[in-house]
């Protein structure tokens, strides 16, 4: 790609780097080694989520070097930035997970604020971990200059005495120690045999989770989201993905001719299909109000219903990416639904084609299992189903892949915060068939939205996790498995039936028919609710607590701003 072929008349870095006037930041330029030539160029942001904090970012700073290459080889000129990311693995458990959700829109954010202060013409966005992804692709929506996503890839399974773990086995794994069923040497193994390299954890967790959407929505180039991060073959997709967004910039490809309603579609089946992490149906429709696309958890648990779960992950089954990879990627997975008929093919990609197109030289692979076609099916439904009820009227999301009862009726214990509940949980201080009910960890109420994989492992290293069900106002892992429902909207912080539980209140879910429901009537429901009062958190300044002033409910993806329906300009269009 020639770029004196593209001209600045319309990009945004014609504010930065032409006529006498801006000979003030050109100087700026120069001081950083660039040429008269590079100058002149598209302007293209490198963005990475790079840090030291956790194995799913540790490999993005090496890996843009390899974009930045790509996107010189076309005459455009990189230029690096990184932005934040928090871990949910190390902020698991404890009141660091608050800040996770939180990062999601610090992330959107900062990008916004890198691209828009510079003046970048497109983006090349790098991320690894579960809150990065959605983050990076928001950014690039909301700022609608040509973009390319980059996964940074999945971590190699461990190996523990002949079997695959993963980083779920070590929550597990505490639960198990805790009733006295391994000791402190197993344990210790474990933990140090789980993670053997760089990259996101290696099920389809929430990482792998929306590294699949990418690919589906379109903003990734093909199987370049299932190479796992220590693969040298990376190299090749990130170079593809620097040479791809200039392209992009010729042909002024947009994230919003990408991420349509029927993108949006794609994505949630491909999530359906592989028993993905319940946090899609929170981050898809976050990516959908970048571009004012009314898409909510109702939406995205319409597709989970239609859509087959045809791909055997875990951690409802039984491989891990690195296996999906190998046996043919995410474009094999696509290619089942296509042929089935469960996905969109008129969708743009990055490609600068379709999906159909994308999609015809990918071949079917029969020494696989990893994968099914459609016709032999895990199940006719999807493995992620939606709720909704007197407990849930907002709705609520149950991950059923790998799960063999869809139903559960029992007593409401509850809890109001994710401590109180691991206490319990650590000590036996629950029953079987109890409903464990966790509260004011909503988005507002947390504030923030907890993920509770430290109970939900627990329960299940007890060997309680299909003996009781738990429910939440705030999130589960993608590593979460059993019957653990989230996002039950409205959440206890404002007032919802949540809130308003006793313990004893008999709770039903169904799965099948996608209800939770408690057995109280309208009028005990109006006379609780006369006698709750609002609780203050512990968060009455800094991010968290700015976070609650703006943030609104799970079901419309708990966005912090209008969203694309409410712009009045288009940074792309500066």
């Amino acid at each position: 790609m020639d770029s004196r072929a593209i001209s600045k008349k319309n990009l945004p870095s014609r504010h930065v780097t032409e006529g006498p006037a801006r000979a003030p930041h050109r100087s700026y330029l120069y001081a950083m080694g660039l040429s008269q030539e590079e100058i002149a160029q598209p302007l293209v942001g490198v963005a990475t989520c790079w840090n030291e904090a956790a194995p799913c970012n540790i490999s993005l700073q090496r890996q843009a070097q390899v974009v930045k290459k790509g996107v010189a080889s076309a005459n455009g000129t990189p230029r690096e930035f990184t932005t934040i990311t928090v871990t949910d693995g190390i902020a698991m458990g404890h009141q660091g997970m608050k800040a996770s959700l939180v990062s999601r829109d610090v992330i959107a954010d900062s990008v916004e604020l890198t691209m828009r202060g510079h003046c970048y013409d497109a983006i090349v966005g790098l991320a690894g971990c579960d809150k990065s992804l959605p983050g990076m692709m928001m950014a690039m929506v909301r700022l609608n200059v040509p973009a390319v996503f980059i996964y940074g890839g999945s971590i190699l399974p461990g190996s523990y005495r002949g079997r695959q773990i993963t980083v779920q086995d070590v929550f597990e794994a505490v639960g198990q120690h805790s009733v006295g069923s391994i000791s402190d040497e197993d344990l210790l193994e474990i933990e140090q045999a789980a993670c053997p390299s760089a990259g996101s954890c290696g099920a389809q967790f929430t990482a792998n989770t929306m590294a699949t959407v990418a690919e589906a929505i379109g903003l990734a180039l093909p199987y370049s989201c299932g190479a796992p991060a220590p693969y040298e073959m990376r190299d090749r997709f990130n170079y593809a993905a620097g040479e791809k967004v200039m392209e992009l910039v010729a042909k002024q490809i947009r994230p919003r001719d990408i991420v349509t309603r029927k993108a949006l579609e794609n994505a949630a089946a491909v999530v359906a299909a592989s028993g993905g992490s319940t946090n899609a149906a929170l981050h898809l429709p976050a990516i959908a109000h970048e571009a004012g696309i009314e898409f909510d958890l109702f939406d995205v648990a319409e597709i989970f219903k239609r859509t087959p779960y045809i791909a055997d992950l875990k951690p409802g089954g039984k491989y891990v990416a690195k296996d999906m990879f190998e046996a043919g990627g995410i474009p094999l997975l696509m290619k089942a639904l296509l042929e089935a008929g469960y996905l969109h093919g008129d969708c743009m990609t990055v490609t600068g084609r379709t999906i159909a197109e994308n999609m015809e030289h990918v071949p079917w692979n029969d020494q696989q299992d990893v994968i099914r076609k459609v016709e032999n099916a895990i199940t006719k439904t999807g493995g992620v189903v939606g709720l909704r009820g007197s407990l849930a009227p907002e709705g609520a999301i149950v991950k059923v892949a790998g799960m063999k009862e869809l139903k559960f009726t029992g007593p409401a214990r509850c809890f109001d915060s994710e401590e109180e509940a691991f206490a319990a949980v650590n000590e036996r201080k629950y029953k079987e068939g109890e409903v464990l009910v966790i509260r004011y960890e909503g988005p507002k109420g947390g504030p923030g939205m907890r993920e509770m994989l430290a109970t939900t492992a627990a329960l299940y290293g007890q060997g309680m996790g299909d003996k009781v069900a738990l429910i939440t106002d705030g999130r589960f892992s993608g590593a979460t498995r059993g019957f653990c429902i989230g996002h039950v909207g409205p959440e206890a912080a404002v007032g919802g039936p949540i809130g308003l539980l006793r313990d004893g209140d008999m709770i039903s879910i169904d799965a099948v028919e996608g209800t939770i429901d408690v057995d109280l009537s309208e009028e005990e429901l109006a006379a609780r609710r006369a006698e709750w009062k609002p609780r203050e958190t512990d968060y009455q300044a800094g991010a968290i607590w700015k976070y609650a002033q703006t943030v609104g409910p799970a079901v419309k993806g708990a966005v912090t701003h209008p969203g694309g329906a409410k712009e009045t300009h288009c940074y792309a269009d500066v």
